[in-house]
């Protein structure tokens, strides 16, 4: 059985505060994407698990892969049997984009699927939570308002079907813990109902990813590329979660002439 493990961009991204159990309390928007990764899983005719990976190489024992995490958590929860799983990358890792989240809450679905456990939506996402803060998002795989570590859900009406996506990912690292440990918190509380629900066009005013600015001062290249995105005729560009994929939304298809080695179009899911 295959599925199709999809991308998100985040839409601003508010640092309100640091915690007591040392994360963040954030607020941000979720919001699926049409690129997506290939997962497929069947059964093994032994007890063994066997993992394969093509498309964009990854880096690291497969053992650590979070599908494979995904399945030992049901494993020993349910007594699996041994499986065959195929991951077919084509999000880039380390982007901000969600890959790996996706790719293992969709492990959780597809072996719900074939395996007949009858697993709710939300207990499902509680296993997702396990795994990762943004995974359990991708269990239910709609638009969401965020908060507290990432992992608390609102729904939010928000439609980008009618606009093209352009994503940057360029070879640059940002490190999660080092974005987090640069970033400035705000100590207050973001209305970011209120922002999204403001024309687009006023987004690029109001509508503030807090990482963008320690990482672009460490890493200006990024910077160039936003602005880039603007210049060729995005009316909303910004930094994904904490990077370094950067996106640009249009009302048109973009003539774009700038050539980045890593880059993805799509449109609003």
């Amino acid at each position: 059985m295959i599925v199709f493990p999809n991308a998100k961009i985040n839409l601003g991204l508010y640092i309100e505060n640091k915690r007591g159990d040392g994360y963040h309390d954030i607020k941000t928007i979720f919001y699926p994407i049409q690129l997506c990764d290939a997962l497929e899983i069947t059964k093994s005719e032994d007890s063994e698990f066997e993992m394969t990976i093509s498309g964009i190489p990854i880096i690291g024992e497969l053992d650590k892969n979070l599908c494979a995490k995904a399945y030992f958590l049901l494993k020993d929860e349910f007594q699996l049997p041994g499986i065959k799983l195929h991951l077919h990358k084509a999000i880039p890792h380390g982007a901000g984009l969600g890959g790996g989240s996706a790719d293992a809450a969709f492990t959780i679905k597809l072996l719900n699927n074939i395996f007949n456990l009858s697993l709710t939506d939300a207990v499902m996402a509680k296993y997702a939570s396990k795994i990762g803060s943004d995974c359990a998002f991708f269990i239910e795989n709609k638009t969401v308002l965020a908060s507290g570590r990432g992992d608390t859900f609102e729904n939010i009406d928000i439609s980008l079907n009618d606009y093209y996506i352009y994503i940057v990912k360029p070879d640059v690292n940002v490190s999660t813990v080092d974005a987090y440990h640069n970033v400035k918190a705000r100590n207050s509380s973001i209305d970011i109902r209120s922002i999204i629900n403001q024309p687009i066009e006023t987004w690029k005013h109001s509508l503030i990813n807090d990482f963008e600015e320690s990482i672009f001062l460490n890493h200006p290249e990024l910077s160039l590329i936003k602005n880039s995105l603007y210049a060729n005729g995005a009316i909303y560009a910004a930094l994904s979660g904490s990077g370094s994929a950067l996106f640009g939304i249009f009302n048109k298809i973009p003539s774009i002439p700038f050539n980045f080695p890593n880059h993805y179009f799509c449109w609003g899911k």
